[in-house]
């Protein structure tokens, strides 16, 4: 899929065991056998042509981690506190790009009505629930309850 996304247009078994073979060597079979595999899972489709086919990615990378992370969140008992707990787990960077996501999300305005709603309501009542009262991960210790 890392090719299929990379090159971002429909691509053809030989062209990606190409560049494989950059790397290590593989079998056509292989390659081809990958990319079936991929597009009778959905993640590909295909066109043919001539005796080939062409494949291309159906959705985009940033597309398909979203769609990993949001089944992985919704898998939850407890969505509001594996929130805290994947937010923990972040670097600094990654914390920026969340703040810059939502904040593209929020659309214009957005931040000065939360900036607002945070001055008159600074207790912690504001957190959603269930992530007051628990704390699934520790920094120290990196684990969960």
């Amino acid at each position: 899929m890392t090719r299929v996304w990379k090159w971002n247009r429909p691509v053809t078994v030989r062209e990606v065991l190409e560049d494989l073979r950059r790397e290590r060597s593989i079998a056509y079979t292989t390659v081809m056998t990958v990319l079936d595999n991929l597009h009778q899972k959905g993640w590909v489709r295909r066109e043919a042509e001539g005796r080939a086919y062409r494949y291309e990615a159906v959705s985009t990378r940033p597309a398909y981690a979203a769609a990993l992370m949001n089944d992985a969140w919704s898998q939850s008992d407890n969505p509001a506190a594996a929130l805290v707990a994947f937010f923990g787990m972040m670097s600094e960077e990654q914390r920026q790009a969340l703040s810059d996501a939502v904040r593209i999300v929020q659309g214009p305005g957005a931040a000065e009505t939360a900036a607002e709603t945070a001055v008159e309501s600074p207790d912690e009542s504001s957190a959603p629930a269930g992530a007051r009262d628990e704390n699934p991960a520790s920094p120290q210790d990196g684990a969960g309850r």
